[in-house]
Parts: C-alpha cells; sequence; structure tokens
C-alpha cells in the first residue's frame, strides 16, 4: 500500500476508533452502573454487616464474573468491527484473537491486522487499558465496600483487647 493510500485511511482510522471508545466507553458505563444499581438494593446495602463470609465471597463472585463478562462483550464489539466492518480478516476466530489480544495490550504479533486499519488495533489497546483500570478501581471499591479482606476476628477483639495475653 502507497504511503498516500495510508494517509487516505489516517482519518478512518481515528473516525472508526473514536466510534468505537465511544460505544465500549459506554457499554462499560452501563455495565458498571447496572453493578452498582444492583450492589446498592436494600438487599445488599449492608452486607458487610450481617452476611457470612461465604455469601460475600459469592459477591465477589459475581461481581467478577460481571466485570469479565463486560469486557468479553466490548472485545467482541471490536472483532465483530474488524470481521464485517472492515473485512480486516479471514474469519472470526481471526478477529475475536487479535481484538482480545489488543485489549488486554499483550499484542503478540502472530495475527496482524492489515497496514492500512493497524491504528485502529493500536487505539483499542489503549482503549483496554482504560476500562479494565476502570473495572479494577470498581472492583476494588466493592471488595472495600464488603470488607472481605478483612478479619472478623480482628474487629472481635477491639483495640483495647489487642495486648491482652
Amino acid at each position: 500500500m502507497a504511503d498516500s493510500e495510508l494517509i487516505s485511511h489516517f482519518g478512518a482510522n481515528l473516525g472508526y476508533a473514536s466510534i468505537l471508545v465511544l460505544i465500549t466507553a459506554t457499554i462499560h458505563f452501563f455495565g458498571l452502573a447496572a453493578f452498582s444499581f444492583i450492589m446498592n438494593a436494600p438487599l445488599w446495602r449492608h452486607t458487610h454487616l450481617h452476611r457470612p463470609f461465604w455469601q460475600r465471597y459469592l459477591v465477589i463472585l459475581a461481581v467478577v464474573l460481571g466485570l469479565f463478562g463486560l469486557h468479553t462483550v466490548e472485545i467482541w464489539t471490536y472483532a465483530a468491527f474488524y470481521r464485517y466492518g472492515l473485512n480486516a480478516f479471514a474469519d472470526f476466530e481471526q478477529s475475536l484473537y487479535f481484538s482480545t489480544i489488543s485489549f488486554v495490550s499483550l499484542g503478540n504479533g502472530d495475527v496482524l491486522m492489515p497496514r492500512a486499519w493497524r491504528l485502529v488495533g493500536a487505539i483499542e489497546a489503549v482503549n483496554g487499558v482504560i476500562l479494565l483500570g476502570w473495572s479494577t478501581a470498581f472492583f476494588i471499591t466493592i471488595v472495600t465496600r464488603l470488607r472481605i479482606l478483612e478479619h472478623e476476628w480482628l474487629e472481635r477483639l477491639g483495640p483495647d483487647k489487642k495486648n491482652e495475653p
């Protein structure tokens, strides 16, 4: 591909990548909003106060699986665009594999985006880092709220009972 053709694709790369970033950020926003809504329901609001450890663990597991599902939808969105929008790969498996390794910024290099569209793949990597970071911040907030990692026996001891024999 000649340099002039690559330059003409530059605007299309930025345009398509911007649309995909907007779509995946919107998916992520509404997914996290749904998780927050569920976690703020009266049933779960004070989970750390009256639920046994195993039930709090199940809530955390559900959040992990939910976040995994959210990222899966985002990765598949890019993959579908690569395969059916850009026709960049011969089959959907290749586009899904490329999208996955780009989204998580692994970038093995065994499957490459055609030169004309590789900027879209690079922007997917940046987008993936941001969305994964956003999920990490959300997850830490949930874990902190449920106090799943705190030892209940430390709370029962209290500050004046820790030094007793």
